[in-house]
Protein backbone atom coordinates (compact mmCIF):
# COMPACT_ATOMS: atom_id res chain seq x y z
CA UNK A 1 0.00 0.00 0.00
CA UNK A 2 1.33 3.48 -0.61
CA UNK A 3 0.03 6.50 1.47
CA UNK A 4 0.49 9.55 0.01
CA UNK A 5 -0.50 11.73 3.33
CA UNK A 6 -0.90 11.14 6.95
CA UNK A 7 -0.27 8.11 8.09
CA UNK A 8 -1.02 6.88 11.71
CA UNK A 9 -3.98 9.28 12.75
CA UNK A 10 -4.59 9.89 15.94
CA UNK A 11 -0.76 9.98 17.22
CA UNK A 12 0.96 12.90 18.03
CA UNK A 13 4.01 12.29 17.29
CA UNK A 14 5.10 14.08 14.07
CA UNK A 15 8.11 13.15 12.14
CA UNK A 16 9.47 15.66 9.25
CA UNK A 17 11.83 14.47 6.58
CA UNK A 18 13.84 17.45 6.36
CA UNK A 19 16.72 16.35 4.32
CA UNK A 20 18.27 12.93 2.79
CA UNK A 21 14.87 11.93 0.55
CA UNK A 22 15.73 10.68 -3.28
CA UNK A 23 19.61 11.12 -2.28
CA UNK A 24 22.64 9.30 -0.65
CA UNK A 25 23.76 11.61 2.04
CA UNK A 26 22.32 14.87 3.92
CA UNK A 27 19.90 12.62 5.93
CA UNK A 28 18.36 15.30 8.51
CA UNK A 29 15.21 14.01 10.34
CA UNK A 30 12.99 15.39 13.04
CA UNK A 31 10.81 13.21 15.77
CA UNK A 32 8.52 15.88 17.73
CA UNK A 33 6.55 14.45 20.83
CA UNK A 34 4.24 18.09 22.26
CA UNK A 35 7.68 20.13 24.02
CA UNK A 36 10.20 17.46 22.54
CA UNK A 37 12.11 17.08 19.71
CA UNK A 38 14.96 14.90 18.05
CA UNK A 39 17.35 15.11 15.30
CA UNK A 40 19.18 12.87 13.44
CA UNK A 41 21.74 13.21 11.44
CA UNK A 42 23.75 16.40 10.74
CA UNK A 43 25.40 15.94 7.75
CA UNK A 44 24.94 17.35 4.16
CA UNK A 45 24.62 16.81 0.59
CA UNK A 46 27.95 16.49 -1.35
CA UNK A 47 28.23 16.74 -5.33
CA UNK A 48 31.86 16.18 -6.48
CA UNK A 49 30.94 17.12 -9.96
CA UNK A 50 29.56 20.45 -9.00
CA UNK A 51 31.51 23.99 -10.13
CA UNK A 52 30.80 25.15 -7.11
CA UNK A 53 31.43 23.62 -3.99
CA UNK A 54 30.08 25.68 -0.48
CA UNK A 55 32.54 26.09 2.39
CA UNK A 56 30.60 27.77 4.69
CA UNK A 57 26.92 27.64 6.62
CA UNK A 58 25.78 30.50 4.32
CA UNK A 59 26.30 28.76 1.15
CA UNK A 60 25.40 25.44 1.65
CA UNK A 61 21.79 27.12 2.92
CA UNK A 62 21.98 29.21 -0.50
CA UNK A 63 22.65 26.04 -2.64
CA UNK A 64 20.08 23.98 -0.86
CA UNK A 65 23.05 21.63 0.37
CA UNK A 66 20.74 21.55 3.96
CA UNK A 67 17.71 23.01 5.03
CA UNK A 68 17.43 26.26 7.42
CA UNK A 69 16.26 24.66 10.78
CA UNK A 70 14.95 27.11 13.47
CA UNK A 71 17.49 28.08 16.20
CA UNK A 72 19.18 25.07 15.45
CA UNK A 73 22.17 26.50 13.80
CA UNK A 74 24.79 28.66 16.33
CA UNK A 75 23.37 31.65 16.72
CA UNK A 76 26.87 33.50 16.18
CA UNK A 77 26.97 33.05 12.87
CA UNK A 78 25.09 35.80 10.57
CA UNK A 79 22.97 34.36 8.01
CA UNK A 80 21.45 36.39 5.45
CA UNK A 81 18.07 35.89 4.37
CA UNK A 82 17.51 33.52 7.32
CA UNK A 83 15.72 34.50 10.60
CA UNK A 84 14.38 32.35 13.48
CA UNK A 85 11.85 32.74 15.14
CA UNK A 86 10.29 31.32 18.79
CA UNK A 87 9.67 27.95 19.34
CA UNK A 88 7.74 25.74 21.88
CA UNK A 89 10.26 23.27 22.71
CA UNK A 90 11.80 22.50 25.99
CA UNK A 91 13.33 19.30 25.36
CA UNK A 92 15.75 19.02 21.84
CA UNK A 93 18.74 17.05 21.06
CA UNK A 94 20.58 15.94 18.10
CA UNK A 95 21.72 12.25 17.17
CA UNK A 96 24.51 10.90 15.12
CA UNK A 97 24.86 7.32 13.73
CA UNK A 98 27.95 7.54 12.62
CA UNK A 99 31.20 9.33 11.19
CA UNK A 100 30.62 9.18 7.74
CA UNK A 101 30.75 12.94 6.58
CA UNK A 102 26.91 12.75 4.57
CA UNK A 103 26.01 12.07 7.99
CA UNK A 104 28.46 14.41 9.99
CA UNK A 105 30.28 16.98 8.28
CA UNK A 106 27.99 20.08 9.33
CA UNK A 107 27.76 19.17 13.37
CA UNK A 108 30.33 22.22 13.61
CA UNK A 109 27.42 24.63 12.81
CA UNK A 110 24.79 23.38 15.49
CA UNK A 111 23.54 25.45 18.19
CA UNK A 112 26.44 25.01 21.20
CA UNK A 113 23.45 24.83 23.63
CA UNK A 114 21.88 22.04 22.11
CA UNK A 115 23.71 18.49 23.19
CA UNK A 116 24.92 15.96 20.50
CA UNK A 117 24.67 12.10 21.05
CA UNK A 118 26.91 9.35 19.77
CA UNK A 119 28.46 6.18 20.34
CA UNK A 120 31.71 6.62 22.17
CA UNK A 121 33.40 5.36 19.44
CA UNK A 122 32.18 7.67 16.70
CA UNK A 123 33.07 11.08 19.71
CA UNK A 124 36.38 9.69 19.21
CA UNK A 125 36.79 8.83 15.90
CA UNK A 126 35.71 12.67 14.85
CA UNK A 127 37.49 14.27 17.70
CA UNK A 128 40.43 12.53 15.98
CA UNK A 129 39.89 12.77 12.56
CA UNK A 130 39.34 16.46 13.42
CA UNK A 131 42.50 17.52 14.84
CA UNK A 132 43.72 19.01 11.89
CA UNK A 133 40.69 21.31 11.19
CA UNK A 134 40.10 19.46 7.88
CA UNK A 135 37.70 16.67 7.84
CA UNK A 136 34.25 19.21 9.19
CA UNK A 137 33.15 22.25 8.27
CA UNK A 138 35.27 24.44 10.42
CA UNK A 139 33.99 25.28 14.30
CA UNK A 140 32.62 28.83 14.14
CA UNK A 141 34.15 30.32 17.43
CA UNK A 142 36.84 27.56 18.49
CA UNK A 143 38.20 28.19 21.82
CA UNK A 144 40.25 24.52 22.76
CA UNK A 145 38.66 22.01 20.12
CA UNK A 146 38.04 21.67 16.18
CA UNK A 147 34.96 20.33 17.17
CA UNK A 148 32.04 21.05 18.82
CA UNK A 149 30.80 18.94 22.39
CA UNK A 150 29.75 15.81 21.71
CA UNK A 151 28.44 13.23 24.27
CA UNK A 152 29.77 10.21 23.71
CA UNK A 153 26.98 6.91 25.15
CA UNK A 154 27.89 3.83 25.91
CA UNK A 155 26.28 0.95 23.58
CA UNK A 156 23.00 0.23 24.13
CA UNK A 157 22.27 3.26 26.64
CA UNK A 158 19.02 5.16 26.50
CA UNK A 159 19.30 8.87 26.25
CA UNK A 160 15.42 10.92 27.85
CA UNK A 161 14.61 14.14 25.82
CA UNK A 162 11.83 15.34 27.43
CA UNK A 163 9.40 12.37 26.13
CA UNK A 164 11.22 10.80 23.58
CA UNK A 165 13.89 7.79 24.77
CA UNK A 166 16.54 6.80 22.44
CA UNK A 167 17.98 3.58 22.84
CA UNK A 168 21.13 4.18 20.84
CA UNK A 169 22.54 0.97 19.56
CA UNK A 170 25.56 -0.34 17.59
CA UNK A 171 24.92 -1.84 14.06
CA UNK A 172 27.20 -3.05 11.54
CA UNK A 173 29.26 -1.09 8.80
CA UNK A 174 31.83 -0.01 7.69
CA UNK A 175 32.48 3.11 10.00
CA UNK A 176 33.87 2.22 13.53
CA UNK A 177 30.94 3.34 16.06
CA UNK A 178 28.51 3.14 13.88
CA UNK A 179 24.86 2.62 15.35
CA UNK A 180 21.09 2.43 14.88
CA UNK A 181 18.39 4.56 16.67
CA UNK A 182 15.74 2.97 18.74
CA UNK A 183 13.29 6.17 19.50
CA UNK A 184 9.61 5.62 21.78
CA UNK A 185 7.66 8.60 22.11
CA UNK A 186 4.34 8.19 24.40
CA UNK A 187 2.60 6.82 21.00
CA UNK A 188 5.52 5.46 18.67
CA UNK A 189 8.30 3.36 18.43
CA UNK A 190 11.12 4.63 15.53
CA UNK A 191 13.56 2.37 14.44
CA UNK A 192 16.44 4.14 12.29
CA UNK A 193 19.04 1.94 10.57
CA UNK A 194 21.29 4.38 9.81
CA UNK A 195 23.59 2.87 7.59
CA UNK A 196 23.49 -0.75 8.30
CA UNK A 197 24.80 -4.21 6.77
CA UNK A 198 24.87 -7.96 7.59
CA UNK A 199 27.92 -8.81 6.18
CA UNK A 200 30.71 -7.20 7.81
CA UNK A 201 32.34 -7.84 11.59
CA UNK A 202 29.42 -6.92 13.50
CA UNK A 203 26.60 -8.99 12.12
CA UNK A 204 24.98 -9.94 15.63
CA UNK A 205 24.70 -6.22 16.61
CA UNK A 206 22.60 -5.83 13.27
CA UNK A 207 20.50 -8.67 14.27
CA UNK A 208 20.08 -7.68 17.73
CA UNK A 209 18.64 -4.13 16.13
CA UNK A 210 16.68 -6.23 14.24
CA UNK A 211 15.21 -7.98 17.18
CA UNK A 212 14.72 -4.88 19.54
CA UNK A 213 12.99 -2.99 16.75
CA UNK A 214 10.64 -6.05 15.83
CA UNK A 215 7.49 -4.95 14.80
CA UNK A 216 7.78 -1.34 15.44
CA UNK A 217 5.43 1.34 14.17
CA UNK A 218 7.82 2.89 11.96
CA UNK A 219 11.43 1.82 10.72
CA UNK A 220 13.24 4.15 8.99
CA UNK A 221 15.71 2.57 6.86
CA UNK A 222 18.55 3.47 4.24
CA UNK A 223 18.77 1.78 0.69
CA UNK A 224 21.63 2.61 -0.76
CA UNK A 225 22.15 -0.61 -2.93
CA UNK A 226 19.25 -0.54 -4.68
CA UNK A 227 20.21 2.94 -6.03
CA UNK A 228 22.57 1.08 -8.37
CA UNK A 229 21.53 -2.78 -7.84
CA UNK A 230 18.35 -4.93 -8.76
CA UNK A 231 17.87 -8.34 -6.11
CA UNK A 232 18.63 -10.28 -9.09
CA UNK A 233 22.02 -8.98 -9.88
CA UNK A 234 25.33 -10.60 -9.64
CA UNK A 235 27.87 -9.58 -7.23
CA UNK A 236 31.02 -7.65 -9.40
CA UNK A 237 34.20 -9.75 -9.00
CA UNK A 238 35.81 -6.78 -7.27
CA UNK A 239 32.97 -5.65 -4.76
CA UNK A 240 33.01 -8.84 -2.55
CA UNK A 241 30.34 -10.41 -0.19
CA UNK A 242 32.15 -9.72 3.06
CA UNK A 243 34.86 -8.31 4.60
CA UNK A 244 36.51 -12.08 5.48
CA UNK A 245 36.54 -12.29 1.87
CA UNK A 246 38.22 -9.02 1.03
CA UNK A 247 40.88 -9.62 3.45
CA UNK A 248 41.12 -13.06 1.74
CA UNK A 249 41.75 -11.12 -2.24
CA UNK A 250 44.12 -8.53 -0.66
CA UNK A 251 46.42 -11.57 0.78
CA UNK A 252 46.24 -13.58 -2.19
CA UNK A 253 47.20 -10.65 -4.53
CA UNK A 254 50.46 -9.98 -1.74
CA UNK A 255 51.57 -14.08 -1.76
CA UNK A 256 51.01 -14.03 -5.44
CA UNK A 257 53.25 -10.70 -5.66
CA UNK A 258 56.80 -11.81 -4.05
CA UNK A 259 59.09 -9.40 -5.70
CA UNK A 260 56.42 -6.65 -6.16
CA UNK A 261 56.05 -2.94 -4.71
CA UNK A 262 52.60 -3.33 -3.40
CA UNK A 263 50.89 0.15 -1.97
CA UNK A 264 47.30 0.80 -1.15
CA UNK A 265 44.51 2.69 0.37
CA UNK A 266 41.13 2.20 2.21
CA UNK A 267 38.55 4.74 4.13
CA UNK A 268 40.39 6.03 7.22
CA UNK A 269 37.27 5.11 8.98
CA UNK A 270 37.21 1.85 8.56
CA UNK A 271 39.21 0.40 11.76
CA UNK A 272 38.03 -3.08 11.89
CA UNK A 273 39.12 -4.02 8.22
CA UNK A 274 42.35 -2.34 8.43
CA UNK A 275 43.24 -3.85 11.50
CA UNK A 276 42.74 -7.33 9.95
CA UNK A 277 44.62 -6.31 6.92
CA UNK A 278 47.60 -5.41 9.53
CA UNK A 279 46.84 -8.55 11.77
CA UNK A 280 46.32 -10.94 8.26
CA UNK A 281 48.85 -9.55 5.79
CA UNK A 282 52.06 -11.71 4.69
CA UNK A 283 53.77 -8.17 5.02
CA UNK A 284 54.86 -5.49 7.00
CA UNK A 285 51.70 -3.08 6.77
CA UNK A 286 52.53 0.64 7.14
CA UNK A 287 50.28 3.45 7.54
CA UNK A 288 51.15 7.19 7.05
CA UNK A 289 51.62 9.12 10.39
CA UNK A 290 47.95 10.59 10.52
CA UNK A 291 45.97 7.72 10.16
CA UNK A 292 48.57 5.40 12.34
CA UNK A 293 47.20 8.10 14.86
CA UNK A 294 43.84 7.82 14.32
CA UNK A 295 44.03 4.14 14.26
CA UNK A 296 45.88 4.18 18.01
CA UNK A 297 43.61 6.80 18.86
CA UNK A 298 40.27 4.52 18.04
CA UNK A 299 42.00 1.28 19.03
CA UNK A 300 45.07 1.79 21.05
CA UNK A 301 46.76 -0.20 18.55
CA UNK A 302 50.53 0.52 17.24
CA UNK A 303 50.90 0.30 13.69
CA UNK A 304 54.19 0.88 11.72
CA UNK A 305 54.11 4.08 10.02
CA UNK A 306 55.78 7.09 8.02
CA UNK A 307 55.87 10.67 8.08
CA UNK A 308 55.79 13.28 5.26
CA UNK A 309 54.50 16.02 7.47
CA UNK A 310 55.89 18.03 9.98
CA UNK A 311 52.78 16.93 12.23
CA UNK A 312 53.76 15.19 15.69
CA UNK A 313 51.35 12.92 16.18
CA UNK A 314 53.33 12.04 19.30
CA UNK A 315 53.57 7.97 17.73
CA UNK A 316 56.37 5.11 19.24
CA UNK A 317 59.51 6.26 17.00
CA UNK A 318 60.59 2.37 16.79
CA UNK A 319 57.26 1.82 14.81
CA UNK A 320 58.68 4.33 11.72
CA UNK A 321 59.32 3.42 9.21
CA UNK A 322 61.83 5.88 6.42
CA UNK A 323 59.92 6.79 3.24
CA UNK A 324 62.71 6.35 1.39
CA UNK A 325 62.90 2.85 2.53
CA UNK A 326 59.39 2.06 1.23
CA UNK A 327 60.02 3.48 -1.80
CA UNK A 328 62.97 1.33 -2.36
CA UNK A 329 61.24 -1.93 -0.73
CA UNK A 330 59.77 -4.81 -3.08
CA UNK A 331 58.91 -7.54 -0.79
CA UNK A 332 59.04 -6.57 2.82
CA UNK A 333 55.99 -4.07 3.39
CA UNK A 334 52.68 -3.04 1.74
CA UNK A 335 52.26 0.41 2.66
CA UNK A 336 49.73 3.30 2.34
CA UNK A 337 49.90 5.66 -0.57
CA UNK A 338 47.72 8.83 0.52
CA UNK A 339 47.75 12.02 -0.89
CA UNK A 340 50.62 12.76 1.11
CA UNK A 341 52.85 10.29 -0.99
CA UNK A 342 50.77 11.00 -3.80
CA UNK A 343 52.85 14.00 -4.42
CA UNK A 344 55.98 12.09 -5.06
CA UNK A 345 53.92 9.51 -7.37
CA UNK A 346 56.91 9.44 -10.00
CA UNK A 347 59.57 8.15 -7.36
CA UNK A 348 57.08 4.79 -7.53
CA UNK A 349 58.46 1.41 -9.00
CA UNK A 350 56.92 1.00 -12.48
CA UNK A 351 55.48 -2.41 -12.41
CA UNK A 352 54.13 -2.41 -8.95
CA UNK A 353 50.76 -2.75 -7.93
CA UNK A 354 48.32 -0.30 -6.01
CA UNK A 355 45.11 -1.87 -4.26
CA UNK A 356 42.42 0.30 -3.84
CA UNK A 357 40.44 -0.13 -1.19
CA UNK A 358 36.66 1.93 -1.02
CA UNK A 359 39.03 4.72 -0.86
CA UNK A 360 38.48 8.12 -2.31
CA UNK A 361 38.17 8.62 -4.91
CA UNK A 362 35.04 6.20 -4.21
CA UNK A 363 33.96 5.92 -7.55
CA UNK A 364 33.67 6.84 -11.61
CA UNK A 365 30.84 9.26 -10.20
CA UNK A 366 33.81 11.70 -8.66
CA UNK A 367 34.87 13.43 -11.63
CA UNK A 368 38.48 12.89 -9.56
CA UNK A 369 38.64 9.26 -10.28
CA UNK A 370 39.12 8.43 -14.17
CA UNK A 371 42.14 10.60 -14.03
CA UNK A 372 43.30 8.99 -10.80
CA UNK A 373 42.91 5.06 -12.11
CA UNK A 374 45.30 6.64 -15.52
CA UNK A 375 47.98 7.93 -13.57
CA UNK A 376 48.93 4.62 -12.36
CA UNK A 377 48.29 2.84 -15.66
CA UNK A 378 50.41 5.53 -17.67
CA UNK A 379 53.12 4.83 -14.85
CA UNK A 380 52.76 0.77 -15.55
CA UNK A 381 51.23 0.02 -12.27
CA UNK A 382 48.51 -2.32 -11.71
CA UNK A 383 45.27 -1.00 -10.59
CA UNK A 384 43.63 -3.13 -8.59
CA UNK A 385 40.23 -2.45 -6.68
CA UNK A 386 39.24 -4.84 -3.66
CA UNK A 387 36.35 -3.45 -2.35
CA UNK A 388 33.46 -4.49 -0.02
CA UNK A 389 30.00 -2.16 0.56
CA UNK A 390 29.73 -0.38 3.77
CA UNK A 391 25.94 -0.96 2.96
CA UNK A 392 23.32 -3.64 3.06
CA UNK A 393 22.68 -5.92 0.06
CA UNK A 394 19.88 -5.07 -1.66
CA UNK A 395 18.48 -9.01 -0.52
CA UNK A 396 19.61 -8.51 2.93
CA UNK A 397 17.76 -4.91 3.02
CA UNK A 398 14.62 -6.93 2.65
CA UNK A 399 15.91 -9.55 5.13
CA UNK A 400 16.47 -6.45 7.55
CA UNK A 401 13.20 -5.21 7.16
CA UNK A 402 11.39 -8.72 7.62
CA UNK A 403 13.09 -9.32 10.63
CA UNK A 404 11.74 -5.95 12.04
CA UNK A 405 8.21 -6.28 10.45
CA UNK A 406 7.34 -2.83 10.84
CA UNK A 407 3.31 -1.42 10.44
CA UNK A 408 5.21 1.52 8.49
CA UNK A 409 8.51 1.60 6.38
CA UNK A 410 9.87 4.63 5.34
CA UNK A 411 12.89 4.46 2.59
CA UNK A 412 15.39 6.79 3.00
CA UNK A 413 19.01 7.69 1.74
CA UNK A 414 18.04 5.83 -1.85
CA UNK A 415 18.13 7.24 -5.55
CA UNK A 416 15.14 4.46 -5.64
CA UNK A 417 13.30 3.61 -2.62
CA UNK A 418 10.66 2.48 -4.35
CA UNK A 419 12.52 -0.73 -4.74
CA UNK A 420 12.12 -1.68 -1.18
CA UNK A 421 8.81 -2.92 -0.33
CA UNK A 422 7.06 -4.37 3.14
CA UNK A 423 5.23 -7.40 3.01
CA UNK A 424 4.06 -6.97 6.93
CA UNK A 425 2.31 -3.32 6.96
CA UNK A 426 2.45 -0.49 5.08
CA UNK A 427 4.66 1.55 2.81
CA UNK A 428 5.69 5.76 2.58
CA UNK A 429 8.22 6.94 -0.02
CA UNK A 430 8.33 10.63 1.99
CA UNK A 431 8.55 13.95 -0.17
CA UNK A 432 11.30 16.24 0.99
CA UNK A 433 10.15 18.80 3.98
CA UNK A 434 7.38 16.38 4.47
CA UNK A 435 5.41 15.88 7.68
CA UNK A 436 4.02 12.60 8.93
Amino acid sequence: KELQAVVLKDKKTKITFHNGILTIGGTIIEIVYEDSHIFFDFGSEYNPSASFQPSNLQELLDEKLVPYLNNMYDPSIELKGYKSSEDNFKHTAVFLSHMHLDHSKIINYLNPSVPLYTLEGTKSLLNTLNINDDFLFPLHNKKDSNTREIIGVKENEVIEVGKIKVKVMPVDHDAYGACGLLIKTPDLVISYTGDIRLHGYREEDTLKFCKESENCDVLLIEGVTVSFKDFEDEENENDLCNENDLIKRVNEIVNNNPNKQITFNYYISNIERILNIIKTNPRKVVLDAYYSYVLKEATNYESYYYTLDDKDYGLNPEYEIKFEELLNDESEYMWQLDKNSLKQFNKLKKGGIYIHSNAVPLGPYDPSYEPFVNKFKKHNIEFITVSCSGHAHPKDLIKIINLIKPKLLVPIHSYKPEKLYNEHGERLLPKKNQTI
